[in-house]
C-alpha cells in the first residue's frame, strides 16, 4: 500500500460537534475530581470551623461512596421514564445548588446532608452521559 493510499483511507478528523460531545462527557469526571480534591484540601479548615466528631468527618468524606451503589439502578430507571436530557439538566442545576449549600454549611450535619444531595445531583449528570439509549 502506498503512502498516498494510506493517507486517503485515514479517518476524517473530529469535528467541532464531536469535540463538544467529548467535553460534555468529560465534565462529570472533572467535577467529581475537583470536588474530592477541594474536600481533601479543606479537611483541616472543616475540622477547625465545624468541629466535627471523627464519625462525622468520615461521613463528610465518604458519603459519596456510600450512596453510589444504592442509586445506580434507580437513576437508570428514572432516565428511562423521564428522559435522559431532562434528567441531565435537572442534575446540573441541582449540583450547582447543592454546591452552594455545602459551601455555606454551618454544622457538620448540614455539610453531610449537602454532600449527599451533591452526590445525587452528580450521578444525575454523570450517569446519563454514559448510558446508551435503548432501541
Amino acid at each position: 500500500m502506498s503512502v498516498a493510499a494510506a493517507i486517503s483511507d485515514a479517518p476524517a478528523k473530529a469535528t467541532r460537534k464531536e469535540w463538544l460531545g467529548l467535553a460534555v462527557i468529560a465534565l462529570p469526571c472533572l467535577l467529581y475530581s475537583m470536588d474530592l480534591n477541594v474536600l481533601n484540601l479543606a479537611v483541616p479548615s472543616l475540622s477547625r470551623d465545624l468541629d466535627p466528631t471523627p464519625a462525622q468527618m468520615l461521613w463528610i468524606i465518604d458519603i459519596y461512596g456510600f450512596m453510589v451503589a444504592g442509586f445506580l439502578m434507580v437513576m437508570g430507571s428514572l432516565g428511562d421514564r423521564i428522559g435522559r436530557r431532562k434528567i441531565l439538566m435537572i442534575g446540573a442545576v441541582a449540583f450547582g445548588l447543592a454546591s452552594v449549600l455545602a459551601a455555606f454549611a454551618q454544622t457538620a450535619e448540614q455539610l453531610i446532608a449537602a454532600r449527599a444531595v451533591l452526590n445525587r445531583a452528580f450521578h444525575l449528570v454523570a450517569h446519563f452521559q454514559h448510558v446508551p439509549r435503548r432501541p
